[in-house]
Formats: structure tokens, sequence, C-alpha cells
């Protein structure tokens, strides 16, 4: 769908319809900008390192899990 056809639907559409529309891109464009905000915490790496030769890798998610209480 092109931006002509788009906007050609939304102009035939009642002033009621046309307002639900400009309130749900409004939403979306602060949905996405929301998304910038987030920053990935990290701060956990190398929290386990002290099990390293107790565990393999699987050993030690099935413990982190009961350590979880899952």
């Amino acid at each position: 769908m092109n931006t002509s056809s788009l906007l050609d639907r939304i102009k035939d559409m009642p002033p009621g319809i046309q307002q639900e529309i400009e309130d749900f891109a409004d939403f979306i464009l602060k949905k996405r900008g929301r998304k910038s905000e987030y920053i990935l915490r990290q701060d956990w790496a190398g929290a386990l390192s002290d099990f390293k030769g107790q565990f393999n890798s699987l050993e030690l998610q099935k413990k982190s899990l009961e350590w979880r209480d899952i």
C-alpha cells in the first residue's frame, strides 16, 4: 500500500475514526521511541563464575532455577 492511497482511505473516513487513527499513530510513535530509552543491563554477567568448576552449563542452569524457586 502506498502512502497516497492510505491517506485517501483515511480522508474518506468519518472524523471520529480519523481521530482514532491519529491517536493510534501517536501511540505507535511513542512506543517505538520508548524502546531506545531502555539500556540492557548486564551487571549480572559473571555472577555465577564461582561455580564454573562445579557445574556444567546445563547443571548450572538447573541450579539457578532452584535458587530462584522456579
